[in-house]
């Protein structure tokens, strides 16, 4: 994560948001009032499918179950009718 003042984001918000876009690395902007991150689209909206994902019992019950499914067990992708 790149910590920043917000003086110096404002210098360089052009460069610094192109980074955060490319590379999904995020900003810590400090002020006098505290702080704020910024992420890339791309991160919020993992972030929030995260979220949902996780709200949603029965289905985080199947990923953590399946996450400790040993592969052999596992059928391959070329047999999952999407």
């Amino acid at each position: 994560m790149t910590n920043i003042n917000i003086t110096n984001f404002r210098k360089d918000i052009y460069d610094l948001l192109e980074k955060t876009i490319k590379f999904n690395e995020p900003i810590n902007i400090s002020t006098k009032n505290g702080n704020a991150v910024v992420i890339s689209e791309e991160d919020y909206n993992n972030l929030m499918e995260t979220l949902y994902i996780s709200s949603i019992p029965e289905l985080k019950t199947d990923i953590v179950n399946g996450l400790k499914e040993p592969l052999n067990e596992c059928i391959s992708e070329d047999e999952v009718e999407w």
